[in-house]
């Protein structure tokens, strides 16, 4: 008899996690797939899809398991998924995380969030919603987002078992580094007991409703006469917020010496400056605060500060928006001064 709570046509059970660089999710579903295959005797593949291999870019990573006596054949992205785990929330402002969710499908989310804005922000008509905290149970063990979303996903895929993963996690850090495995277990465990949740019915056609693949929005038939770019490559409108793994600078402005450093070293063109004169009134730049819509929360800035007036913070929803400073930028006919 099986042990996999539900196939598709194919024979499969399917997982996608949604991720960004950084916070392990390739690694989480190889682990995934190992615990399946070497744990239980099952058939199962793994892969992951990304674009540039740097922090903060979205990642995908694809499980599938079947029955020793199915071969898998299909190698394809998994586009109907029957459990997506999603390691950061805010990827919802850049990609459509819940794609293809089956009617019966679980959804499972790093957040802070309660269930009701998780469905909302996400866009979840119905399913199941899981909700753990990761990124506060790796902030007091000193340990990875993964380690407790992995802990959290055993949880939901009750067909694993959670002693395998733990011995994994000892196989891991055992001899090269011996004090990260006892508060890697201690994030396993967390994940999974302090994991949530919620069910949303759905409507009697919800299981049968067809599944619809999003097309390009360009093609050959519907591009611009002569390849115009319609959509410029730089990040003057574009909202970064999204690739922040849960860290942003929070600025002091009465410890800042104004000496730009940080602007330096920042990738993104965070800082707003303003022109003003200094106590001799000669002219000087002075810092006026960061545009948070374009970090993305590598905190070089605080690395680089001389003084206390840039410092780690976690993150808490709204506010980036509270504490914001916007640019001022001069567009003029054709772009931008």
């Amino acid at each position: 008899m099986s042990i996999l709570p539900k196939k598709n046509e194919l024979g499969f059970f399917e997982i996608r996690l949604e991720s960004i660089g950084g916070l392990g999710a390739n690694l989480a579903g190889k682990m995934l797939a190992e615990a399946g295959v070497q744990g239980l005797g099952l058939n199962g593949a793994n892969f992951s899809s990304y674009g540039s291999e740097k922090k903060g870019s979205p990642v995908k990573s694809f499980i599938r398991f079947c029955d020793p006596d199915v071969e898998i054949r299909d190698h394809a992205p998994i586009e109907q998924p029957h459990v997506i785990s999603v390691f950061h929330e805010a990827l919802y402002k850049m990609v459509d995380v819940t794609s293809g969710l089956t009617a019966d499908g679980v959804v499972l989310v790093n957040t802070q969030s309660d269930f009701d804005t998780i469905r909302n922000d996400l866009k979840v008509e119905y399913g199941t919603i899981a909700a753990v905290d990761a990124l506060k149970i790796a902030n007091e063990e000193k340990t990875k987002v993964n380690t407790a979303m992995l802990g959290a996903m055993y949880r939901v895929l009750d067909f694993l078992d959670p002693e395998y993963m733990r011995n994994v996690i000892r196989k891991t850090f055992e001899k090269k580094y011996p004090h990260f495995v006892e508060p890697n277990i201690r994030t396993f465990d967390r994940g999974y007991n302090e994991v949530q949740f919620k069910k949303y019915e759905a409507p009697q056609d919800a299981a049968s409703r067809e599944f619809t693949r999003v097309q390009p929005r360009l093609g050959y038939e519907t591009q611009e006469i002569g390849g115009i770019i319609t959509a410029q490559a730089n990040s003057i409108e574009k909202d970064l917020s999204g690739s922040r793994i849960g860290f942003l600078p929070e600025y002091k402005a009465e410890s800042c010496i104004h000496c730009a450093a940080c602007d330096t070293v920042c990738p993104d063109y965070c800082f707003v400056w303003e022109q003003g004169e200094d106590k001799k009134g000669r002219p000087q730049m002075f810092l006026k605060g960061i545009d948070y819509q374009y970090c993305k929360g590598c905190l070089k800035c605080v690395d680089a500060c001389p003084t206390d007036a840039l410092a780690d913070l976690a993150e808490v929803k709204g506010y980036a928006e509270e504490k914001q400073v916007k640019h001022n930028f001069p567009y003029v006919a054709g772009g931008m001064k």
